[in-house]
């Protein structure tokens, strides 16, 4: 099971009435699911009918289809950011980078790039992706960086600061528009010493 999937809210545990295992089945099995038919085609009966599993048991876990993609796309994450902590800031984007995986980046890239038109379209896929994907990845790193700037690695008036989520976010995206090719570790590697590090003055 990916790291990420460990974290869980209290409501999600509360609920929950299947094992990790299970879980993390239902979770690649939706991923495989939106690969073939995209998000608008993606229903309950057909992840209920691919999982051999009842639609009682996924909306009880989930609630809704938005939250179900939602959830799958965080745990297929190698890491959650929140759980990393080196005592640098390089050493914490260097195990970031590490945990990364290509094919899976590649994969995860594809996906978003099927999931924009979608997100557009759903004002509770967009929440739902904020909610339980983006925010708590930029909470973590932003957690990072704050510890960053308690241990003198980063000026506290740094203006880069606040746009570090932005930087990250936005190589994912802009890469395959330019060079149509996904982030792999290598150019994520790149990109962080070259862009990164110098706007945080590290």
């Amino acid at each position: 099971m990916k790291g990420s999937c460990r974290v869980t809210d209290a409501m999600s545990a509360r609920r929950s009435r299947i094992t990790p295992e299970r879980e993390a089945e239902l979770h690649e099995a939706v991923l495989d699911l939106l690969r073939e038919v995209g998000y608008e085609a993606l229903t309950m009966d057909a992840v209920a009918a691919r999982t051999k599993s009842s639609k009682a048991t996924l909306y009880r876990q989930w609630g809704s289809k938005p939250e179900l993609v939602a959830k799958a796309l965080r745990c297929a994450q190698p890491v959650s950011l929140r759980e990393i902590d080196t005592g640098t800031l390089r050493g914490d984007f260097a195990l970031m980078v590490a945990h990364s995986d290509d094919a899976q980046m590649a994969k995860d890239t594809a996906l978003m790039r099927g999931l924009a038109h979608a997100v557009h379209e759903s004002p509770e896929l967009h929440r739902a992706l904020r909610d339980l994907l983006v925010d708590p990845e930029i909470n973590g790193l932003q957690a990072m960086l704050r510890r960053a700037v308690e241990r003198g690695e980063v000026s506290p008036d740094c203006p880069a600061l606040d746009f570090v989520p932005h930087m990250l976010i936005g190589a994912f995206i802009a890469l395959p528009l330019i060079e149509d090719r996904s982030v792999d570790r290598a150019f994520l590697t790149e990109f962080i010493d070259a862009v990164v590090f110098p706007a945080l003055g590290v």
